[in-house]
């Protein structure tokens, strides 16, 4: 019997789901058994995300890897913890050097792009801090995925799919090991197919055995450089040596009662609390839902314009984090939004392909982590005989002298990757987070203004047809997304544009705790191959 796995001419349908010891929700269903299986074990939920994490660039490498970035955010005893684990710019390269090599901007893919890949160091690093098992323990699951197989997911076929095109365009040798890793037959796996890597296994192991140190400072790290060289990379193993993940204070505004919280810059979180900050400045919304929906668009237009002129390296940024939030200058902005869409410009507050995954156990930890390679498997390298697909967040900075973000020798780029958190009165309400490149901030916004504004569930957040603002007036809508809002939003000026699937529109888990007696309610992404487990 031959059955389509992408048609669904009727929409499905899951509740939310609880749980009272513990709970996992990512994109994929195996990873989140892993999770769950660790909590079983006696794991706490750090351990959780360390072995999801790690499961994830096994089944879901569409879009994260071993030389994926992070970033978590840990509630742990009453506290909330940033941990910034993405990688620098080599230390060998520069703008002119760039352009030498015959790019009039960062290219996308290639060795030129890859920054030092931070994943495994936040793995290791969270264990050190907060977990209970063994670190070589929280691999394991991972190593044995890759070493027997699995059945590839509907979803991850599609986007596997769409990277071998991509990457199958390029005749350059450094290009060959992507397609005989993760195409050797010729094609991407097809949804029910299996997939194994034994050289992923086998790094894996390494990683476990060494608690990373075999990826910045030993056999890994070499295969990394010599391939870098002798491609004409700029990567190099003193550029792995000298990586370290950064514990960070997390930054928040006040939304309806509860603060939201997220990794300061160079993340691209900032966008969402500038958002979600400008509505708050607003008041309560009304019950017009088209009028509910176009401030959410204008204030998301607006936290984005200025993110995308500001946002950088902390050192290099100007404004600070404490300006672009102050609240004089987000009443200001909020006074731009009017009945008509506009068509935004950056303000001046000097003057006033990614997974993520949510774990929670039953002392009360909570995990939001988030690791990805940015576009799909990132750069298209892969390090011959590892397994390790490099990311391409180099492919973020600019080369414009004049901009925040240019390159520069050990920066950290904008990174469009952020783990959210809520709180209620200094209390953990839960770990949440929309993966999808620049779709991200606008996610969370989307997600956290239905559950705390509209009262809905984490799953009903999750399920509500999205809007992607991508620039002036245009918004695009997924399918689902209801005509009526759609005419009445083009009344107002927008430029509404539809679109065939649902790929581009993230892909998010929430895991939200009940004060009163402790107990966990879910919801997992119906865009993907997720699955919210509890324990």
């Amino acid at each position: 019997m031959t059955l389509d796995p992408h048609y669904y001419p009727a929409a499905s349908r899951r509740t939310v789901t609880f749980g009272k010891r513990g709970m996992v929700a990512t994109s994929q269903s195996l990873a989140a058994q892993v999770g769950a299986n660790i909590l079983r074990d006696g794991g706490n939920a750090i351990d959780a995300a360390i072995a999801t994490a790690a499961a994830l660039t096994v089944v879901e490498p569409t879009s994260n890897g071993i030389g994926s970035d992070a970033f978590a955010l840990v509630w742990v005893k009453d506290k909330l913890h940033g941990l910034n684990a993405s990688g620098r710019a080599p230390k060998g390269i520069s703008c002119e050097g760039v352009r030498e090599k015959g790019h009039t901007e960062m290219p996308a893919h290639g060795l030129i792009p890859v920054t030092v890949p931070g994943a495994p160091g936040a793995w290791a690093t969270l264990s050190e801090r907060f977990g209970k098992l063994p670190f070589e323990a929280l691999m394991a699951p991972a190593i044995q995925l890759a070493e027997e197989g699995y059945a590839v997911q509907p979803t991850a076929s599609q986007l596997w799919e769409k990277a071998h095109v991509r990457y199958g365009q390029y005749d350059r040798p450094e290009f060959a090991p992507w397609l005989e890793h993760f195409a050797p037959k010729g094609h991407a796996p097809r949804a029910g197919d299996t997939w194994r890597s034994p050289e992923m296994a086998k790094t894996l192991r390494a990683i476990g055995e060494t608690r990373a140190k075999a990826f910045y400072e030993g056999e890994l790290a070499d295969a990394m450089d010599a391939f870098s060289r002798q491609h004409g990379g700029f990567l190099r193993k003193e550029d792995l040596e000298a990586f370290t993940p950064e514990w960070v204070d997390p930054i928040s505004v006040r939304y309806r009662g509860h603060d939201i919280w997220e990794i300061p810059p160079n993340g691209s979180g900032l966008i969402a609390l500038q958002a979600l900050g400008i509505l708050e400045a607003m008041g309560d919304e009304p019950h017009n839902g088209v009028e509910s929906l176009h401030r959410r668009i204008e204030a998301t237009k607006l936290g984005y314009v200025d993110g995308l002129r500001y946002i950088t390296e902390p050192e290099h940024m100007t404004p600070s984090v404490e300006q672009m939030l102050s609240p004089a200058y987000l009443k200001q902005r909020s006074e731009l939004i009017g009945h008509d869409a506009i068509d935004p410009t950056h303000g001046n507050p000097l003057m006033g392909g990614t997974v993520y995954l949510s774990t929670a156990d039953d002392e009360g930890n909570m995990v939001s982590f988030i690791q990805s390679n940015f576009e799909g498997f990132g750069s298209g390298i892969v390090v011959p005989g590892t397994g390790i697909s490099l990311q391409n967040r180099g492919w973020s900075f600019s080369l414009d002298e004049e901009h925040a973000n240019v390159l520069r020798p050990g920066k950290r780029t904008y990174h469009t990757i952020i783990p959210g958190f809520i709180t209620k009165d200094d209390q953990a309400v839960g770990p949440f987070g929309v993966m999808g490149g620049y779709m991200q901030p606008q996610g969370h916004v989307q997600v956290v203004a239905s559950m705390l504004e509209n009262k809905l569930n984490p799953q009903a957040a999750l399920d509500l047809p999205r809007w992607k603002w991508v620039e002036g007036k245009t918004v695009e809508v997924e399918p689902g997304f209801p005509d009526h809002l759609a005419q009445a939003l083009e009344r107002r000026g927008h430029r509404i544009i539809r679109t065939t699937d649902s790929l581009t529109f993230g892909r998010g888990q929430i895991i939200l705790r009940n004060p009163e007696n402790g107990v966990l309610q879910g919801g997992t992404e119906p865009r993907t191959d997720g699955a919210v487990l509890p324990v």
